[in-house]
């Protein structure tokens, strides 16, 4: 937990998978897909963490397009998303999970 920056993501590899990881304001830790739907690279981890509406986010680098930290869910286009996983932190050591299901 320590070594992760408030604000900003890092690229991890869970289980063979790219992962985004993100430490924001109040030490929440999110985990993403790193893959970015629309530029169709695994750029997720450099993009801009902000909150919209009460919704904390990461903006993708290439495009913009907003992700829901916590769901994954494209805040411009709900239909599209990026895998979003259940994490915890056990004495400062960030576990990353199962993926989250997609909410309807």
């Amino acid at each position: 937990m320590s070594d992760l920056e408030v604000e900003r993501g890092v690229a991890a590899l869970v289980h063979g998978q790219s992962v985004a990881i993100f430490r924001v304001a109040d030490d929440e830790v999110y985990a993403l897909g790193n893959h970015d739907p629309f530029a169709k690279a695994s750029m997720i981890a450099r993009g801009i963490v902000g909150v919209r509406h009460g919704v904390p986010f990461v903006a993708s680098p290439a495009h913009k397009h907003a992700f829901d930290l916590r769901t994954g869910r494209c805040l411009e286009d709900a239909h599209v998303t990026v895998p979003a996983y259940a994490v915890k932190v056990v004495d400062g050591v960030v576990l990353v999970g199962h993926r989250k299901a997609q909410a309807a």
